[in-house]
């Protein structure tokens, strides 16, 4: 901006009176201003990295007037200083930013100790104690809390100044202390490694503004880490030699000379494993190229023990079961229980209403008469939930079986500590991702038996890799394909239709005014679909179907972005069911209110929950900072600074829904989502309803995921170590 333009800025400064809006991540923030000579709250729109209420603000900007929220100044600068009035710094102290100080004891405190209550807190903490209500513990959280803004406050101008957010700031001062800026300063790509939301893109921002070469080896070397994990985000284990260069040097905008250099280093220092997959050079993460190998070496070990399952006479053993269970075993499941019983390692797989759980039920009866111990096991905790409810068995989710350490991740039930059972069954395992595969079967005793049981055609794991499809085509491990649905499943149309877009057919669609339990509600333009998928959440699907629109009712997009992905859905429908007030919070771009539906993003050991986990806030504590959640009749509390680990799920992708079962399911299916339209999402999405679904959009867009059989390929080498482990 030239001289000129900033002299033709209008200025304006006041006493903030209220955060409206603030985002964290990119300083983006709505300020009402109490301002000298104006009788009314004036609206600030700028950026800046911290606000808080009680502070002052100047700014630099033009006077607009918006057609729905009247006139506003939208700052180009502004400048935020500590309060110095009384009113300022009571403003500053209740709004939350030190732990023990909510607008009450702010209040007490500024009457006591008035312009002298900063110094107070600092330097003559045990005065705290003459305010009524503070006691010993609550004077030291204060103190405590306000050394801890001072350290964070010393390390925020210096990270804000290099473009990291306020929150990111907290989490770098949390990992590394009072060497938070020397550890930064040295290597900043450390960063990306080490703490939770900081990625190569932030980290290399940083390392630019404190002069690290753009063509240095660190920068070259970090960038190539980023690609493959970018990758690995992907669902690849590893990238050929020739798609990773090229990537790494888009990334990076550096010569390939000093890409394939950084390569060879980060081979030396055995960072990355140089591998071939069908032939082709590929590179792998040395954490993933190690599980793939020790994936197969744990199939080969749990194949050459014999176990210690007792024999049995199948002949006996199913004719036993159908009367205990009072059910009819088709051939396919009769000679599925044979193999079972004869079998070390076994895969079940099949669609929907092809009886999979009938089977596992019936050979657990049948194992467990004989005096077998099992234990049972999924990725989630709601599939985990299912398959207990399934079988009358206690299920845990895979993190919980393997006893996970809450503070380093890792797993107590190992190769030297193994789980203690003579079978493991392990459900929904097109979820499983390489790395979890692995953790799993090193806890395996090579005297235990295993039956994987998962739909193969449904989407693969998040994670990387694709452990249930590479183990049932290297032939390694013999597999039962359950494919006849039947009866009583035949009358749903929610299987029939899954099980036509399977096979490339489009589905067979109910007459006007005829019941079902599969619709596709037509509409062609985008901001209709979005629409009418509120209205039938809101509306039209509890009055017709008895249902909650909260509880009961899940939106399944194919992606998160545009006006029909999860985002704009989201924020459509917690409008419509939940409407924020002036009781919520602004978060990392989300507003949570208290009966807001939310879904965990990422696995968070220390307070026991993990990605996909859905539950409910309950509570939201200003003075404490803190926000509740309830995951079934569990209550989980998080720091707001840690509320970037939750996002709102009246709607969430499809993807994200793996695992779990809904009683109605509602799909916006449309042409804007054509990079995404495969048959494999369409056909999961449709797979997790089980009273209801409902697509809403375009015939075409239905048209295109059926058709769309191509699956994007993903760089793995363990179908070929697996094949080696003999047929």
């Amino acid at each position: 901006m030239t001289d000129a333009n900033a002299a033709a800025l209008d200025r304006l400064a006041g006493l903030v009176e209220r955060v409206t809006f603030h985002n964290e991540q990119n300083g983006f923030c709505v300020l009402r201003l109490k301002v000298k000579g104006e009788r009314e709250l004036i609206t600030l729109i700028g950026h800046t990295p911290i606000v808080s209420p009680g502070e002052y603000a100047s700014a630099s900007g033009t006077w607009v007037t918006d057609r729905e929220h009247g006139r506003q100044f939208r700052a180009v600068f502004v400048k935020i200083s500590p309060p110095t009035t009384l009113t300022g710094i009571e403003r500053y102290l209740g709004s939350g930013m030190v732990k023990g100080i909510g607008p009450i004891y702010a209040g007490k405190l500024v009457k006591s100790f008035g312009a002298a209550v900063f110094d107070v807190i600092e330097q003559s903490p045990e005065r705290l104690r003459e305010i009524p209500g503070i006691g010993e513990v609550r004077a030291r959280r204060i103190t405590s809390g306000w050394a801890d803004q001072k350290v964070i406050r010393s390390i925020m101008v210096f990270l804000h100044a290099h473009g990291v957010s306020t929150s990111r700031a907290v989490r770098i001062f949390k990992t590394y202390g009072q060497g938070a800026i020397d550890i930064v300063r040295e290597n900043p790509y450390r960063l990306a490694q080490d703490i939770r939301g900081i990625g190569f893109l932030s980290a290399d921002t940083i390392a630019q503004k404190i002069g690290i070469a753009k063509d240095s080896p660190l920068r070259a070397q970090a960038g190539i880490s980023y690609a493959l994990t970018e990758a690995s985000g992907q669902g690849h284990c590893g990238l050929p030699y020739a798609e990773l260069v090229p990537l790494a040097v888009k990334l990076l905008d550096i010569p390939e000379s000093i890409i394939e250099t950084a390569i060879a280093q980060e081979i030396t220092d055995e960072v990355l494993f140089p591998d071939t997959v069908e032939g082709q050079p590929c590179v792998f993460l040395a954490p993933l190229y190690y599980a793939e190998q020790s994936i197969a070496a744990q199939i080969r070990r749990l194949k050459t023990d014999p176990g210690t399952l007792p024999a049995f006479d199948a002949d006996k053993a199913i004719p036993w079961v159908e009367q205990k269970l009072s059910i009819q075993l088709a051939d396919s499941q009769k000679e599925a229980i044979r193999l079972a019983l004869s079998s070390k390692i076994l895969v079940i797989t099949g669609g929907p209403g092809v009886g999979k759980t009938t089977l596992v039920n019936s050979i657990l009866t049948i194992l467990t008469v004989k005096g077998v111990r099992p234990l049972l096991c999924a990725p989630t905790g709601r599939a985990a939930k299912r398959l207990s409810e399934s079988t009358g068995l206690e299920a845990k989710t895979i993190h919980r079986l393997l006893e996970v350490n809450p503070l380093s991740g890792q797993f107590k039930r190992n190769a030297e500590n193994p789980l203690e059972c003579d079978l493991l069954v392990a459900d929904e395992c097109s979820m499983i991702d390489v790395p979890l595969a692995n953790q799993l079967l090193k806890a395996v005793a090579t005297s235990t038996a295993m039956i994987l049981v998962g739909d193969v055609d449904q989407l693969p794991s998040v994670g990387p890799g694709q452990f249930l499809t590479d183990l049932i085509d290297s032939g390694a491990v013999p597999v039962i394909r359950l494919t006849e649905v039947f009866r009583q499943a035949a009358t749903s149309r929610i299987v029939r239709s899954a099980h036509q877009i399977n096979q490339g057919v489009f589905p067979s669609l109910p007459n006007r005014g005829e019941t079902s339990d599969f619709y596709l509600v037509a509409a062609e333009e985008p901001d209709v679909i979005a629409q009418t998928v509120v209205d039938l959440v809101q509306t039209r699907l509890p009055r017709k179907f008895n249902v909650d629109p909260v509880r009961d009712i899940q939106v399944l997009c194919p992606m998160n972005r545009g006006i029909t992905g999860a985002r704009g859905i989201n924020q459509a429908l917690q409008e419509a069911l939940n409407p924020p007030g002036e009781h919520s919070v602004d978060k990392f771009g989300n507003r949570f209110s208290v009966g807001d539906k939310v879904m965990q993003i990422e696995n968070n050991y220390d307070r026991d929950v993990f990605n996909g986990d859905i539950g409910f806030v309950t509570g939201i504590d200003r003075d404490e900072e803190e926000l509740t959640v309830t995951f079934d009749g569990r209550v989980v509390t998080y720091p707001f600074n840690e509320l970037d680990e939750l996002v709102l799920c009246y709607a969430t992708t499809i993807h994200k829904s793996q695992g779990s079962e809904y009683p109605v399911v509602v799909i916006p299916i449309s042409t804007q989502h054509y990079m995404m339209l495969k048959r494999n999402l369409i056909y999961t999405g449709i797979t997790r309803g089980k009273r209801l679904v409902v697509l809403v959009g375009q015939k075409k867009a239905l048209a295109m995921a059926v058709k769309g059989k191509q699956v994007e390929r993903r760089w793995s080498k363990l179908k070929e170590r697996l094949s080696t482990t003999g047929r």
